[in-house]
């Protein structure tokens, strides 16, 4: 088996005491006066079991908040060589910017302090505020200068679109620290799960997280993000991926009577996010067993293997064995670019071709 990048790997902070030796006395008192238990994202019913995988919760705490045991199930024995793991603790919810970026940095610094400094295979995504584009460009800088934080996490369900200019200060400063920037399914701000106004049921806000990723992306290339940093790479985390075909389609059919209004996109939609955006494959959304006609199919409507990371999901319970779904249907050579090339050059990993 190639030894694997792991793309998508979630953590969790246990309770919010564990964040208080990274913040300030103000913040402290503040938590401890208000009575606040922290900011735990509310995605999954905590007691189902799509919430945490067999075995992956531990004697006490949230699932992932346990490193030995995250360890043990990511990283050890025929596990990936390396693993990136994305905080989503609701920092973007709040509406207290002040506060709001406080944890930001705490979370960063408590995942430095906790997890990268716990095993030398783990690597982490920068968390930041989307609603403070100068405060989240000053923490992309600050994190930057440690080699262990490899890219930018941003919520998908955010106030306005990514593509917006507002945002721009946290693209420059990421294409300047030479990190992507990875879009996770996530609330930030008081705008409705769906496009279509708020879901009653869990399985509403399931069924459209892709949704809201297939909406940034759109703007991301429609409002010229790529042209102004050309240099910036995107990296869209937990939403599935055969959805691409027909939104590439559907968007270079109306660039071509509508690009007077973006003159910035000089090129199709589907050559920009062929050269700009990558796809993690957890959860793989394509047919059970599919047969390798289809799987051709689906690697020529892409473009090329080369759009695809691998991702385990870990500790969350609701997709399939990427084997089973994907990665056995692949030649050798495609199989060891979705797990260890395509990320090892993304994120400029020295992860040697070897097999474990």
């Amino acid at each position: 088996m190639v030894a694997a990048i792991d793309v998508d790997v979630h953590h969790a902070v246990p309770g919010i005491s564990a964040l208080f030796p990274h913040l300030p006395d103000r913040w402290i008192d503040y938590c401890v006066e208000g009575r606040i238990e922290g900011f735990a994202p509310a995605f999954y019913p905590p007691g189902m079991p799509l919430s945490a995988r067999p075995g992956a919760r531990p004697a006490a705490g949230p699932p992932g908040s346990d490193v030995d045991l995250l360890r043990d199930r990511v990283l050890d024995g025929p596990g990936a060589a390396v693993a990136v793991l994305n905080c989503l603790y609701a920092v973007g919810a709040l509406h207290n910017t002040d506060w709001a970026g406080a944890l930001a940095s705490a979370v960063n610094d408590w995942q430095a302090a906790t997890w990268l400094d716990a095993d030398p295979r783990l690597r982490a995504a920068i968390v930041v505020v989307p609603d403070d584009p100068a405060g989240a460009a000053a923490e992309i800088e600050r994190c930057a200068a440690d080699p262990r934080f490899v890219q930018v996490l941003l919520p998908a369900q955010t106030t306005t679109p990514l593509g917006r200019r507002v945002h721009r200060p946290i693209y420059a400063a990421a294409e300047r620290a030479g990190l992507p920037v990875a879009i996770h399914p996530g609330v930030a701000g008081a705008n409705a799960l769906s496009p279509v106004g708020w879901p009653s049921h869990y399985i509403e806000d399931y069924a459209n997280a892709a949704l809201a990723i297939q909406s940034q992306l759109t703007s991301l290339v429609a409002e010229g993000v790529f042209t102004e940093h050309p240099g910036l790479r995107v990296v869209l985390l937990e939403s599935g991926v055969t959805w691409l075909p027909p939104l590439m389609w559907r968007f270079d059919k109306n660039w071509k009577a509508l690009r007077r209004e973006v003159p910035w996109v000089d090129r199709p939609p589907s050559q920009v996010i062929r050269e700009h955006v990558r796809f993690a494959i957890a959860p793989f959304d394509g047919p059970v067993d599919p047969p390798r006609d289809w799987i051709d199919r689906f690697l020529t409507q892409v473009g090329s293997v080369e759009l695809l990371l691998y991702a385990s999901d870990h500790p969350h319970w609701h997709d399939r064995d990427p084997h089973e779904a994907l990665l056995d249907h692949l030649s050798p050579a495609e199989r060891e670019r979705v797990l260890r090339a395509n990320a090892a050059e993304l994120y400029r990993l020295d992860v040697p071709e070897v097999t474990r």
